[in-house]
This record gives structure tokens, sequence and C-alpha cells, in this order.
């Protein structure tokens, strides 16, 4: 199987040049991956090396169409405690 990168991706270029199988190229309206090259990282690297550096959560998904980066993942907030604080903000 391979990663997908879906709408959501803001083409920061972070992924690209970390991709050891160079399975990610620059097109529209985002970054993409070819499902060919794409190795998942699998006996390269113990962590998907796009999923790992991708700033925005959950546009990166397996083949399984499950976030590789899901929500949370990089703040360490759980959902819904974090959707449960801007319920607060937003009440106030």
């Amino acid at each position: 199987m391979a990663f997908k990168i879906v709408e959501g991706c803001v083409n920061c270029w972070a992924c690209e040049p970390l991709c050891p199988s160079q399975a990610i190229f620059e097109a529209k309206p985002h970054f993409m991956i070819d499902a060919k090259k794409c190795t998942e990282c699998e006996g390269e690297y113990a962590d998907a090396q796009c999923a790992s550096i991708c700033p925005i959560e959950g546009v990166i998904l397996d083949g399984l169409g499950v976030p590789v980066n899901p929500p949370g993942s990089l703040t360490g907030i759980p959902p819904e405690r974090l959707a449960a604080a801007r319920a607060e903000i937003q009440a106030r």
C-alpha cells in the first residue's frame, strides 16, 4: 500500500526532500504521492518521514484512508479536549 496526501496540504515543501523513495511530487492543488514509488518507509525508518514532518494534521493517509498524522498528533491535545476548550472560549 502507499500513502496519499489529500486536500488540506499547504504545499510547505517539508515532506518532499525527506522522502527516501522520492515518491512525493508537486502537483496542483497540493503535493501528491506516487503510489508506485511509495514504500511507506518500511525497512528504512521506524516512522513515515512525510508524516513525521508534516505540519498539517490529517492530510497524509495510509492505504486504508486512516490519517498517519491524526488530529492531536502535533499538539498532544486529544481532539475532544481541544473541542471542549474552543467551545468554552467561544461561550465567553
